[in-house]
């Protein structure tokens, strides 16, 4: 699922394909810049800005794509064939002499004037892999609705952007609390910590090809509080256990084993461990 870590990864690959290069070809397939011509340009960067793709074209362009829940792009080389699904989810292909980039799925695509780039994300709080990544400031977003839930206001990218949907199952789990507490009722020195650890998180992950948020150790960092002992005896860590609750639902925590549960929200499944999360449960 892609989140700021993806996003920033599919920048750098992007800008190692297209930039410096001219396009020789460039097809936008959504009805409103379909008959822009981008051909003869030269792309200057491809930046991520939070879960937002900036691409960087001569002439004063921007294209903006946004991934949302599926969306992609892949860079292939001349002749090899695409494979990031059929025809018709194609929605962009700029084209070089020694890569294609094409993007696959994308539910935002428009073509902006570069100094006009902040209509599609002046909106956006600090960026937790940016250059203008600040913590009191998230902090401050985030406390300014008091009552609004933990996880809803995670993902809310006008407060810290970059968390999406297992990042905010992560981060509740880490922070002891489930997503529907709110935020002003965290325990003192709670939420400058889950800030902190939001950032440290995605940015141990911006070079993963896996994300991971789980430690190899089970024991918990220095005056962290001790886990809950457990009901039942914990399951051998398995290699290819990466998170700890998102998408394991049923299956043991690894921190208390007690099976993990998942609800449906707004086409989003929230995942928590009834055990070690406090707070209030659908």
């Amino acid at each position: 699922m892609p989140e700021g870590d993806t996003v920033l990864q599919t920048a750098a690959r992007l800008h190692a394909a297209l930039a410096g290069r001219v396009l020789t070809h460039a097809d936008l397939r959504v009805p409103r810049f379909a008959t822009s011509d981008l051909s003869g340009r030269t792309v200057l960067d491809v930046t991520a800005r939070g879960k937002h793709l900036l691409t960087r074209i001569e002439g004063g362009l921007t294209l903006h794509s946004h991934l949302r829940m599926d969306g992609a792009w892949r860079v292939y080389a001349p002749g090899e064939r695409w494979r990031g699904g059929p025809g018709h989810q194609i929605r962009a292909v700029l084209t070089n002499a020694d890569h294609t980039a094409v993007g696959y799925r994308l539910p935002v695509l428009e073509l902006l004037r570069t100094n006009e780039e902040s209509k599609a994300v002046g909106h956006l709080g600090p960026d937790l892999l940016g250059p203008d990544w600040d913590p009191a400031l998230a902090v401050d977003r985030l406390l300014a609705a008091p009552n609004r839930p933990i996880g809803e206001a995670l993902l809310d990218q006008r407060n810290l952007a970059g968390i999406g949907n297992v990042y905010k199952c992560e981060l509740c789990f880490l922070a002891r609390v489930t997503p529907w507490l709110p935020v002003g009722a965290l325990p003192d020195g709670v939420l400058p910590r889950l800030v902190a650890l939001a950032h440290r998180l995605l940015d141990a992950n911006r070079d993963r090809p896996t994300r991971t948020t789980i430690r190899a150790e089970r024991r918990p960092r220095t005056g962290a509080p001790a886990p809950a002992p457990p009901q039942r005896p914990l399951p051998p860590l398995r290699v290819q256990e990466t998170l700890y609750v998102y998408g394991r639902v049923r299956r043991p925590c690894l921190r208390c084993g007690t099976p993990i549960r998942k609800v449906d929200e707004a086409d989003r499944p929230t995942y928590w461990c009834p055990a070690c999360q406090s707070g209030p449960m659908p």
